[in-house]
């Protein structure tokens, strides 16, 4: 009888084929990839949590929203852009 783990394994297997082993190269290309994104998303936080701060303090809470809802997509966006990288080159 096989365990849930082993059955779960078959079943990854059957839907995408065995999992591809990366190589070193490919494993130091995602690690800068993912540097690099990390060091995005912290500027555009930074730059964005500012002008949220001065948004509140001047009580435009509108314009807070606003910019809350940026970081938000700006931080989607960002991710998306990382996946996408780095789906490029674990197909290599």
């Amino acid at each position: 009888m096989k365990s849930s783990y082993e059955l779960a394994m078959e079943r990854l297997n059957s839907k995408n084929g065995p999992a591809k082993k990366l190589s070193a190269k490919q494993k130091k290309e995602l690690a800068e990839i993912d540097s690099i994104y990390s060091a995005k998303v912290a500027e555009k936080e930074l730059l964005l949590k500012k002008e949220m701060e001065k948004a509140m303090i001047a009580g435009q809470y509108e314009e807070y929203e606003k910019i809350e809802k940026q970081l938000s997509s700006e931080r989607k966006r960002l991710e998306v852009e990382r996946e996408e990288k780095k789906e490029i080159v674990r197909n290599k």
